[in-house]
């Protein structure tokens, strides 16, 4: 890029941008082989246009509180020494990758079931959509943030330090990493609990529970910061998640539209088990992998996908173990030929 006059940052925009459009191409495409051709017609305010509306705006302030609870972490960051803000940045980015992969996924995926179900009256099976959903999320999230909480270090180290980023800074993002993993599984599972409202046209709630949990987390990052520094943002964000999860769990429960059935009840401890087990084993490989993960830039790099694969076999292993999943239904699932 530097024979046009480019730099990294400018190419970098400029491929962001490139992306964007050619996923906006691809979902053009999939639209028009589904029969969903993309038209332009004038719109018309009619009385289906005001209900969606009235419904859209509390969701619209609903992001926006995210980004504006953003924004205050990292004017506050800037009050702290300096590099406080690129840690938070950095361990931030690694701690939304499970949570855009599975939360986000989980949460839209099924919404739509639990709109038809919750529409059809079928509201027992609402219930069973929303447990599938909070249990396959956090099947998927705990072992992910075990993960990223006991290999925070090696991850940042192999990722980042190069050039200006020193094992100082690997050291002080790798503690704000830590805290935002704790976190981690209550930012997904709000995104699997909103749906529960959103199927009910109530969007109005998950925003009031969101805008009391960013007053909180911003008087818990005042305290925090103090004590902690930058960790201590990053500690107020997990803690005002975990808050603004439990509310929302609380209120679905107080309403009647949710509770904990028996399968949810027998495997979500033992999902919790299996991902400290395999923290456990994360941890005692860790010790024993350490002159590799301190050593040569390749011997980094193998000894990190080693360890990714022994945390996901010792998972896999004890979810099984546990009863959490059938070997015999999952061999089933990927010999069975589409339809």
């Amino acid at each position: 890029m530097r024979q046009y006059g480019w730099h990294h940052g400018r190419a970098l925009a400029w491929a962001v941008t490139a992306a964007g459009f050619a996923q906006f191409l691809w979902l053009l495409a999939a639209c028009s082989r589904a029969g969903l051709a993309l038209r332009l017609p004038l719109p018309r305010l009619t009385p289906g246009v005001r209900r969606t509306l009235a419904v859209m705006a509390p969701a619209t302030i609903g992001a926006g509180v995210t980004q504006l609870n953003l924004l205050i972490s990292t004017a506050l960051a800037s009050l702290l020494p300096s590099g406080s803000v690129s840690y938070l940045y950095y361990a931030d980015r690694l701690n939304q990758l499970p949570l855009g992969v599975v939360g986000i996924a989980v949460g839209t995926a099924i919404l739509p079931s639990l709109s038809r179900q919750v529409r059809l009256g079928r509201l027992p099976d609402a219930v069973t959509t929303q447990n599938r959903g909070i249990e396959l999320a956090l099947l998927l999230t705990l072992p992910a943030a075990t993960a990223l909480a006991v290999l925070a270090t090696p991850i940042l180290s192999v990722l980042f330090e190069r050039g200006a980023f020193g094992p100082s800074d690997t050291a002080a993002t790798a503690a704000a990493l830590e805290a935002y993993a704790a976190g981690l599984p209550a930012f997904v599972l709000i995104k699997v609990l909103a749906p529960a409202f959103f199927a009910r046209h109530d969007t109005a709630t998950p925003v009031k529970v969101a805008v009391a949990a960013m007053a909180v987390n911003l008087c818990l990052t005042l305290i925090l910061m103090r004590l902690l520094a930058h960790v201590g943002i990053a500690l107020a964000t997990s803690m005002a998640g975990w808050l603004n999860a439990l509310v929302l769990l609380a209120l679905l429960i107080r309403r009647g539209h949710f509770g904990f059935d028996r399968r949810a009840r027998r495997n979500l401890p033992r999902v919790g088990a299996a991902a400290l087990g395999m923290g456990a084993v994360l941890a005692a490989l860790r010790v024993g992998l350490a002159p590799m993960l301190v050593g040569h830039n390749m011997l980094q790099v193998g000894a990190l996908a080693g360890l990714v694969c022994a945390g996901l076999v010792a998972f896999a292993v004890l979810a099984l173990g546990f009863g959490i999943a059938d070997w015999r239904d999952l061999m089933g699932r990927l010999r069975r030929q589409p339809a």
